[in-house]
């Protein structure tokens, strides 16, 4: 089946261009582009709206095994694909942890029978994410895993944390850090500072972060591994991270669109949906983030969707589960920075499409001919108000409930196939 997109405004962020333009797909693939449309291809008016990439969105939780109740692989793909992610890059913190080959092929298999979008999977670093023994990174690679980590457990042990680098680049496996002095950080909830002092939350003071990815960092040029680390989110953070791009290190970082859209101040009378891992930063280093990644020095941009049921953030705020399921609001809230004029649209599909594509070495994430055709289409005009019932998600823990938002998913393709959306 061939595809002739018309009339679409397209957002390539390889080429860095925002510009009116057609697109060709044969096969699931790109064929051509400003082309005329093939003999028997099915014609798709646009619209004048904009076609880009679609999302490939580092750093989602599932929670197959252990808490299908919270998101299971059907419920992330369809609110993946109606959020515009065609690529879903799963995290190993579930119950029990991907730690072994035998779970990664029945988390691989599961997911390829219920998702609509691909789901990639990456294992865990060390046994059981405990931070003590490292996994066994070859059969991992060899049954699918696309990187190795403990997500939000820092591996304190550097001894550890350094054979597992070693070892990782001996393979040519990428290891992906949650920056974070673990000490330090047990048991905040919040950014430390006045506002946390006047509400009487126990915090964490940013430098906590530059102290872990430091260690990190350390280790990375000690050992020569590629590493991306998942989240830097204060200004602190950064000379140590261009310190390292500057030196040569394979080294990449990402953020999540909370740290990017929201701040300290958003955590209001204890209102939990804010509550996340790292906790929200204040105002000045939230602007010092969205500038590094306008100017490339964070590389990726990324939902960090991690869904929470209602008793588990139905707490006092200090006892509340962290984090915020994103898979659907990723993009409008990548908007507030496009309509702000903090990022270009190609600037924010180069941090949430192909940075993370090439990254993992997957082929998504272009416009280029021959690229798969995972295509997003939408209007980044379009204003709504959020419900959080309606979102597709099991999980219904999103802090923009309520809120006036700009940027509506029309459609969604993954290898030329609809996902989401109506014929047009």
């Amino acid at each position: 089946m061939m595809l002739h997109f018309t009339n679409a405004r397209l957002i390539d962020p390889e080429a860095c261009s925002d510009a009116p333009g057609s697109l060709t797909v044969a096969d699931g693939l790109i064929a051509a582009r400003d082309a005329d449309a093939p003999k028997g291809a099915i014609r798709i008016n646009c619209g004048g709206h904009c076609l880009a990439p679609g999302i490939v969105d580092l750093g989602v939780k599932i929670g197959e095994p252990g808490e299908r109740h919270r998101e299971s692989f059907r419920s992330a793909g369809l609110a993946a694909a109606a959020g515009g992610v065609t690529t879903i890059i799963a995290r190993p913190d579930t119950a029990p942890a991907i730690d072994t080959p035998e779970t990664l092929e029945f988390v691989t298999r599961r997911a390829a029978e219920a998702s609509p979008v691909r789901i990639r999977h990456m294992a865990a670093l060390t046994k059981g994410r405990a931070g003590r023994e490292m996994t066994e990174t070859g059969f991992l690679l060899d049954a699918g895993a696309v990187a190795f980590t403990d997500a939000g457990h820092v591996v304190s042990d550097s001894k550890v944390l350094a054979r597992a680098l070693t070892y990782a680049r001996s393979l040519g496996a990428l290891v992906i850090g949650h920056p974070q002095d673990p000490g330090l950080s047990h048991g905040a909830a919040v950014t430390s500072g006045k506002f946390a002092s006047l509400r009487g939350l126990p915090g964490v003071h940013p430098l906590a972060e530059r102290m872990g990815l430091e260690r990190d960092l350390a280790l990375v040029e000690m050992t020569g591994a590629r590493y991306h680390a998942d989240q830097v989110t204060c200004a602190a953070s950064l000379p140590a991270l261009a310190r390292a791009k500057s030196g040569g290190l394979d080294v990449t970082a990402g953020v999540s669109i909370h740290h990017l859209t929201l701040n300290d101040l958003d955590v209001g009378d204890y209102r939990t949906f804010f509550k996340f891992t790292p906790p929200l930063r204040p105002e000045a280093d939230r602007l010092a983030v969205v500038e590094a990644v306008a100017s490339g020095l964070i590389d990726i941009l990324c939902s960090m969707h991690t869904p929470q049921d209602e008793d588990s953030k139905r707490l006092p705020f200090e006892e509340a589960a962290a984090g915020a399921v994103a898979l659907e609001t990723v993009l409008p809230a990548a908007m507030r920075l496009y309509h702000c004029g903090a990022l270009s649209l190609p600037q924010l599909f180069r941090a949430m499409a192909l940075n993370p594509a090439r990254r993992l070495g997957l082929p998504q994430g272009r416009l280029a001919i021959g690229a798969p055709a995972d295509l997003v289409l939408f209007d980044p005009d379009a204003p709504f108000l959020l419900d959080r019932f309606t979102l597709r998600s099991k999980s219904k823990n999103t802090p923009f409930d309520g809120q006036r938002m700009e940027g509506k998913v029309l459609a969604t393709w993954v290898g030329g196939t609809r996902v989401f959306g109506e014929d047009r």
